[in-house]
C-alpha cells in the first residue's frame, strides 16, 4: 500500500509540473512513476504491488468484457421482437468471506447488465442473484464464481 501511495504522490507531482491537472496527465504521471518504482524495487524492499498489475489489469479487462457482452445481449433482447428471456434468482455460494470481497462481487455482477445482486445470507456464504437469461442456474453459478469471484481473490488476497 506503501508503494501504490507513492506511485500516486509521483503521478500529481507529474501532472502539476505539467501545469494542468487532468485525466490524461495523472494516468501518464501514473504510468511513469509505476515504471521508475519498478526500476527502484530493491531499494523498496519486499512489495507485492508489482504482482498485482497482471491482476489489477486481468480484472478491468475481463469486467469490460462482461460488460460489452452483457450490453449487447439486453440491447438484443429489448430490440428483437421474440424473448428469450428466463429471469429467476440463483443462490450462489461464496469463496469469499471478507466484506470488501464481498461487497466487490455484489457491486460488479449489479453493474453488469442483465444480473441484480439481491442480498447476502446472514452467514455470508451465499449470494442471492436476479438474472436475466437463466437457462442453466449451475451454469450461472459457475459463470460468476469462475469469471468475477475467482479473479477478486485474485486481486485482494
Amino acid at each position: 500500500m506503501r508503494v501504490l501511495g507513492i506511485n500516486l504522490l509521483l503521478s500529481a507531482i507529474w501532472a502539476a509540473l505539467q501545469g494542468d491537472i487532468d485525466l490524461a496527465n495523472l494516468s501518464t504521471g501514473f504510468v511513469f512513476g509505476y515504471v521508475i518504482l519498478w526500476f527502484a524495487r530493491p531499494a523498496l524492499g519486499e512489495t507485492g504491488y508489482f504482482g498485482k498489475t497482471r491482476a489489477v489489469i486481468g480484472f478491468v479487462l475481463f469486467f469490460i468484457k462482461e460488460l460489452v457482452v452483457s450490453n449487447l445481449r439486453v440491447a438484443w433482447e429489448v430490440l428483437t421482437p421474440t424473448s428469450r428471456r428466463r429471469p429467476g434468482v440463483v443462490a450462489v455460494p461464496l469463496d469469499v468471506d471478507r466484506d470488501l470481497e464481498i461487497t466487490l462481487l455484489a457491486n460488479v455482477v449489479t453493474l453488469t447488465p442483465g444480473t441484480l445482486s439481491l442480498d447476502v445470507s446472514a452467514d455470508r456464504r451465499t449470494l442471492y442473484v436476479h438474472g436475466m437469461f437463466i437457462d442453466d442456474p449451475e451454469q450461472f453459478r459457475h459463470e460468476i464464481k469462475d469469471g468475477f469471484e475467482r479473479r477478486i481473490k485474485e486481486l485482494l488476497r
